[in-house]
């Protein structure tokens, strides 16, 4: 039984049938960290505005500098650890890297973001 005042539960377990069940469904703890450590880089102002841009247009580090009005290193260190997380990927035209969102997992998940925190609470 669940105690509302102090919420905190005063059995060992209310449904242990349900909880076998959402247990056994569960991914295993490598790929729960896995997804906390994607959210952790994602949780990042500066990794998100990349990302905003990147959203739109593949670009490269001069760009991406003058659109954010950041200096080129702090932009290059971001997209570095955007990179070694694979949410953005690289690749060389000419002299110039351009950087777009790895793939279309990483568009929903910035689509999907913004829509929740535009959307109107009841």
């Amino acid at each position: 039984m669940i105690d509302n005042t102090s919420e905190s539960c005063t059995t060992n377990c209310f449904h242990p049938e349900l909880v076998h069940q959402v247990k056994a469904q569960m991914p295993d703890t490598q790929l729960q960290e896995g997804l906390a450590q994607l959210f952790k880089v994602l949780g990042d102002h500066t990794r998100v505005r990349i990302l905003n841009a990147l959203y739109r247009s593949e670009l490269c580090v001069c760009d991406l500098t003058s659109i954010l009005d950041m200096n080129q290193s702090a932009v290059s260190h971001q997209l570095r650890v955007l990179r070694d997380a694979k949410i953005v990927r690289s690749r060389k035209q000419g002299k110039n890297v351009l950087y777009s969102l790895d793939d279309l997992h990483i568009f929903d998940l910035i689509r999907i973001g913004f829509e929740h925190v535009q959307e109107e609470r009841v």
